[in-house]
């Protein structure tokens, strides 16, 4: 079968070898009941030997029988809710397809897949339709046997049912649960059928978040943010190698995020491992988003050139700018590629797990959280005021772009830290968040006016020295320039007027 990609919704229920088959028809919505169709299953389910996949409740298996023989990898999106994603079944049974490998890549990273459980089914199913003949779902009754592959035990063996939608409602799913309950048939614990097989050898629940409180300790906001920017990093990596739009860019601010608070919130935790952590996920951010740099480059002179009067255009202009930056996007993938390949980002996510399993707190993250946390926010606001100010004394020599990327880079890190923030300050530091991110804009468009600049010069140096002509790029760097200025001015209007507000805690 070609490789296909469906959200699964389902149900499982834990029913006795004894019990008779629910009454399907009386589930709300359900007009008539098809004939049940017998298949014979067999899976090879596949993981680390220390079952990083199923500690993050996600499946990878091979089955043969039934009309989705394949491969199949179901990753969780929610409570019986899972993503699943096929590849036909080839000839090699352990090799697992490219693409699956890819897409689980950021759990299992230097770590070899194999079968680690064979699951058989006899399986007898039933559609459930509704009064239009649609298909609502498909019930199955399912008689499992199990065998764990990693160590010498017994087979296991159990019945399961399962409803799983078709065109149906969710709301058929919870009625459908009232239905059996009242036969006295549960909703499974077990999120799926590999999780029972590996028994106790499966993996606990990840660990939640913490949730921060005011009155909590301060350690609690920096480890829910931390949390949910690891997160963010962990879903868009399977994004980036598959060149979806936007996951570099969504990747690159996780990464930023992420070394951002750990440069607040650096005097709650260990020094030593903060930095390193820091160090580590610059070079993330700096070597993934090198393609995501030429890509905004490239699209902003596009709109120029396409804004200019065919006569200003002088040369191969259009060619010459897709060649560089074309070739310069591609250099910049494959060495972003490369980076999320190397043992270097595999030991940087195992240090983030571990950073989050076990954190390496100082006494002050045991502090008060409202108070303390208010004032670390407080202090890159400090940061940032200092930030302007070097803009006018000239007291360091530092040149005007430089100093404003400074202000810009300022800006984003009191962004980042009113965010995680929020969840004990609220309106007052959503607030803050987005007087931040309004100057982190301005800027970023200041900024991106000096790179594309640089850019011209480059290209206009090469036209010269080739067949082109310099011309059409002086004038789009002229352009660039007054664009410059235009951001440089808003920014300073913008900060006399509405400066970013203190947070207050007392």
């Amino acid at each position: 079968m070609a490789g296909s990609e469906v959200i699964e919704v389902e149900h499982k229920y834990s029913p006795s070898e004894s019990d008779a088959l629910p009454r399907l028809a009386s589930i709300q919505g359900v007009d008539r009941v098809g004939q049940p169709v017998s298949e014979q299953l067999d899976a090879v389910y596949f993981d680390t030997k220390g079952l990083a996949l199923s500690a993050q409740r996600i499946t990878l298996r091979r089955r043969s029988g039934g009309p989705d023989a394949g491969w199949h990898l179901k990753l969780p999106v929610a409570a019986g809710e899972r993503r699943a994603i096929t590849e036909p079944l080839g000839a090699d049974q352990e090799a697992v397809p490219e693409r699956l490998r890819q897409l689980v890549l950021v759990h299992t990273r230097s770590h070899v897949l194999v079968p680690v459980a064979r699951i058989k089914t006899s399986r007898s199913s039933t559609l459930l339709y509704a009064a239009d003949g649609a298909v609502l779902a498909r019930f199955s009754d399912d008689r499992v046997e199990a065998q764990f592959l990693l160590q010498p035990v017994e087979p296991s063996r159990w019945r399961e049912w399962e409803i799983e939608l078709a065109d149906g409602p969710r709301a058929l799913l919870q009625d459908a649960d009232e239905v059996l309950a009242a036969g006295g048939v549960p909703v499974s614990a077990l999120p799926s059928k590999l999780a029972r097989a590996l028994a106790s050898s499966c993996p606990g629940e990840p660990a939640p978040a913490p949730q921060p409180k005011r009155r909590g300790p301060a350690s609690d906001v920096m480890l829910a943010y931390i949390f949910q920017q690891v997160r963010a990093l962990k879903v868009h990596d399977p994004g980036v190698r598959g060149d979806a739009p936007d996951a570099v860019h969504q990747l690159r601010v996780a990464a930023r995020r992420l070394r951002s608070a750990l440069a607040t919130f650096r005097k709650l935790t260990d020094t030593s491992s903060s930095k390193l952590l820091r160090t580590e996920l610059q070079w993330l951010a700096g070597t993934v988003g090198q393609a995501r740099d030429a890509e905004v480059i490239r699209a902003r002179l596009k709109e120029m050139i396409d804004a200019e009067p065919p006569e200003l255009l002088i040369g191969p202009v259009v060619q010459q700018i897709e060649e560089q930056l074309g070739t310069t996007q591609l250099q910049g993938r494959a060495a972003g590629l490369e980076a999320l390949d190397s043992d270097r980002y595999f030991r940087l996510l195992d240090s983030l797990d571990a950073f989050l399993a076990a954190p390496p707190l100082s006494g002050r993250s045991r502090n008060e959280a409202l108070e303390t946390i208010g004032r670390l926010v407080s202090a890159d606001r400090k940061r940032l005021k200092a930030a302007v100010r070097s803009l006018h004394d000239g007291a360091d020599g530092t040149p005007q772009d430089a100093a404003l990327h400074n202000v810009r880079k300022s800006a984003k890190r009191l962004r980042y830290a009113a965010e995680a923030a929020s969840p004990i300050f609220g309106k007052q530091a959503t607030a803050l968040a987005r007087a931040a991110e309004d100057i982190q804009e301005v800027l970023g468009d200041f900024q991106d006016s000096v790179v594309t600049r640089e850019t011209l010069l480059v290209l206009a140096a090469h036209a010269e020295a080739g067949p082109g002509s310099g011309f059409t790029y002086g004038r789009l760097h002229a352009m660039e320039q007054q664009r410059g200025d235009e951001a440089r001015v808003h920014f300073l209007d913008a900060w006399h007027k509405s400066r970013p507000k203190p947070l207050h805690w007392d």
